[in-house]
């Protein structure tokens, strides 16, 4: 644990990396050390808006960092954070954690040998909708996840697995706690030179199963997740930021929670449906995430999404991704 505030850089200034920017610059618990893009001009405007320190180099930056957030585009991850952890820097890489599995392992490996830690930007680990789970003793059977989107053409040079499923691969990975058994997957290519739909149905070594479906083709966007598991069902709306949760309770149970209760009694079972909707705070998830990063970094917190958890996650996608292409091959 320590006292002395953070001085964090951000490496990579594009639409999400401004949004880094933004937050470490309001965040009252660290400082904004600098910035650095290869892009000298975004860079600038970047500094300009919310006026902090450019670097020309990222060398530079880490001379003046005790960690960096890194949001360049996925093939760059791996050398930029190899970069940094040979400092000794804490880096928080955004999602996915490398582009190999072979990458990633490197980084965790160095990551030890430097003692610093990764942390991985899995931003819906921190959705609202899905913190009331914390609640309950989860033990899920069967999981369903759609992940639907409209076709944008930033973003299609990578395949929908990596770009959207991952997301879901990731809060599956957490939910279960279990080693992927086996994986079946299918998907094609309509609009763009990668994989703009697919779907995984994942078998664990516990017996689980679950089916996740994305789409960057879709006409309306849809996030829900459903959960079932003996004596509870759990569908989320990620988009409504709603979260309902339908339980079977003895009779004598009381349930303050619950909103609407249904009696079993006719089948013998003495026994009861309780549905019940959580109250959803509301917060930034992007805030949340670095203001974790930085408890991180002064030993208050661990990672949310660490380094090894970003590697399971892209572990299961590439093998998703590579069962689907040489299916269509």
């Amino acid at each position: 644990m320590t006292d002395k505030t953070p001085n964090i850089g951000v490496v990579g200034v594009g639409h999400l990396g401004r949004h880094h920017v933004k937050h470490l610059s309001n965040n009252n618990n660290a400082l904004l050390a600098g910035i650095y893009d290869i892009d000298s001009v975004r860079v600038q405007d970047i500094a300009a808006e919310f006026n902090c320190r450019v670097f020309n180099s990222l060398n530079n930056l880490l001379d003046e960092c005790d960690a960096l957030a890194i949001v360049t585009p996925t093939l760059s991850h791996a050398e930029v954070a190899e970069e940094c952890i040979k400092a000794r820097k804490h880096v928080f890489i955004e999602k996915p954690i490398t582009k190999t599995v072979a990458e990633a392992d490197h980084l965790l490996q160095l990551a030890k040998k430097n003692n610093v830690f990764i942390q991985v930007g899995h931003i819906e680990r921190l959705n609202p909708a899905l913190l009331p789970l914390k609640n309950f003793d989860l033990n899920p059977k069967y999981i369903e996840v759609q992940r639907l989107a409209p076709y944008m053409v930033r973003g299609t040079d990578v395949p929908v697995v990596l770009d959207l499923m991952i997301h879901d691969i990731d809060i599956i990975l957490a939910l279960v706690n279990s080693p992927v058994k086996n994986i079946n997957a299918s998907g094609v290519s309509i609009l763009s030179d990668s994989l703009d739909i697919a779907n995984a149905r994942l078998r664990f070594e516990n017996g689980t199963v679950a089916s996740i479906t994305s789409s960057r083709i879709a006409r309306n966007k849809v996030r829900k997740i459903k959960i079932f598991q003996q004596d509870m069902y759990v569908t989320i709306d990620f988009l409504l930021g709603l979260t309902e949760i339908y339980r079977v309770l003895d009779d004598e149970l009381n349930d303050t929670d619950a909103i609407e209760t249904v009696p079993l009694d006719s089948y013998g079972s003495h026994k009861k449906i309780v549905y019940e909707k959580p109250e959803i705070s509301q917060f930034d998830a992007l805030e949340m995430e670095l203001s974790n990063f930085i408890a991180s970094i002064m030993g208050d917190e661990t990672p949310i999404v660490n380094g090894q958890a970003g590697r399971e996650a892209l572990d299961v996608a590439i093998k998703i991704h590579d069962m689907i292409l040489e299916d269509i091959h």
